[in-house]
Formats: structure tokens, sequence, C-alpha cells
């Protein structure tokens, strides 16, 4: 175990850096520094998360430039007429339908809300072990006001067992916090310890290669398992090693 936690924060050490950010969605929170910018802007890099990367930064991009660079004014304040530009957008299945949606929710939101956290955890405090209740809560109230069906598959939730792996990312990037400068921290409320780590095919395969799983099945039941596997070597932030994970199975291929 000893050896295997030396290899893995070795692979933190050479991910978890300032030079990830730039051809990793991440990128596109960090073109601000208001807390409400970087939460929105977070959630929708995270949304579109799948597929070319340079699809998802660019398309990410867009979206941030018809918010005029000022997602959080825009949400609180557009008109109709500002949405012009949203109803041919596409990423994948993502079309128009959807991201009209997500801007009438987020604007419900944060005119009810300072902190989108308030959608993930509604009380001061969150006392659960690990953050399935709050990704529970938040695919509810979600959808909570009149929303179009489509939409649905665009928020998972661990009560359909969905590993929820675009959720989990956008959580570490919010809650997770350390001096590196790739996660934010900006978040309170949930503790690093209570993340569950981000879980896809590629980071599925590099687990079940170390011995955390024993199928390649990208669900809710191998993060879980795969997060208390992360947890005996590092109790306090189990998710840091998720920069290991994805690059062993991202970058070099293991």
């Amino acid at each position: 175990m000893e050896g295997l936690k030396e290899f893995l924060d070795g692979k933190v050490k050479l991910y978890n850096q300032p030079g990830f950010i730039e051809k990793d969605p991440v990128c596109i929170p960090h073109l601000f520094s208001k807390k409400q910018d970087i939460e929105i802007a977070g959630l929708f890099a995270a949304i579109l998360a799948w597929g070319n990367r340079t699809t998802i930064i660019n398309n990410s991009r867009k979206l941030m430039m018809w918010m005029g660079n000022a997602p959080h004014d825009f949400i609180r304040n557009h008109k109709d007429t500002d949405l012009k530009p949203f109803v041919h957008f596409a990423h994948r299945t993502f079309n128009a339908t959807d991201l009209l949606y997500f801007i009438s929710f987020l604007q419900y939101h944060y005119l009810r809300f300072d902190s989108l956290e308030d959608a993930f955890v509604p009380g001061k405090h969150y006392k659960e072990e690990n953050v399935e209740q709050a990704l529970v809560h938040f695919h509810n109230y979600f959808f909570s006001i009149e929303y179009p069906e489509r939409t649905k598959k665009h928020i998972s939730t661990p009560a359909r067992g969905s590993a929820c792996k675009r959720i989990n990312m956008y959580l570490r990037w919010m809650v997770r916090r350390d001096s590196n400068g790739v996660d934010f921290g900006v978040w309170k409320k949930i503790r690093p310890a209570q993340l569950i780590c981000p879980l896809d095919v590629h980071v599925a395969r590099v687990a079940e290669r170390l011995g955390f799983l024993d199928n390649i099945k990208s669900n809710w039941a191998n993060a879980i398992q795969l997060t208390a596997h992360l947890k005996l070597l590092n109790p306090k932030d189990p998710a840091v090693y998720d920069y290991a994970l994805f690059g062993l199975g991202m970058a070099e291929r293991f």
C-alpha cells in the first residue's frame, strides 16, 4: 500500500499544477475571479465536459462570451432578447432547449440565493459521510420548476445508480483547496473528505488495473468503492487522486 501511495502521490504532483489548467475544462471558471461567475462558468464547463476537450473548451468559451463574460450578472438580469444567440447552440446531445432551461433555472436560483452551493446544501452545514445526498438534492431541486423532459439526462443522480462523473468533478473544483491553483475551494459547507472521486471509463480502467475495482463499470457503486480505497491513502482528501487516475488513463494510457 505504501508503494502504491508513493506512486499515486507522484502522479498527483505531476498533474495537480497550473500547467494542467490550459487544456482542461477547468480553464473556463479560471477566466473569472468573482465567486458566482466561477460557479456558473464551472457548471457549464462540467456539464459540457464529454467528447473532444478542445470542442468542450471552445463551446464553453462561446457561452461565456454570449453572457458578456459576466455570467452572474447575465443570469440575474438578462432579458428574453438577450437569449437570441443561444437558440442554435448544440454540444453533443446538449442543445438549445437544455441550455435555455439551465439559464432559466440559474436565474430562478440566483434571484433567491447568493451561491450555487445552496442548491446542493440547503442548510448551514453538510454532515453526511459523502456527497451522495447533496447530489440527490441538487438533482431534485434542479427539476423542481417546470422543465423539458429531455433535459433530465444532463443532470445525473446517484438515485439512478449513475457515477455522476461530471457533477463530482464540478464539486472537486468548487470544494477542494490547496496551494496548487487548479481547484478553487470557494465552497465551505462540503469538506474535501466528503467528495467522491469522479469516475468515468478511463478512470475505472486504471482503478481496475491498480486493484481498486473489480470491473470497469462507471456507476455509483464503483465510485463509492474507488473512493473508499482512496480514503485509505488520504482520508481528508481522497478526490485529489482524480489527478493521478485521470493522468494515468488519458495522458499516459496506463
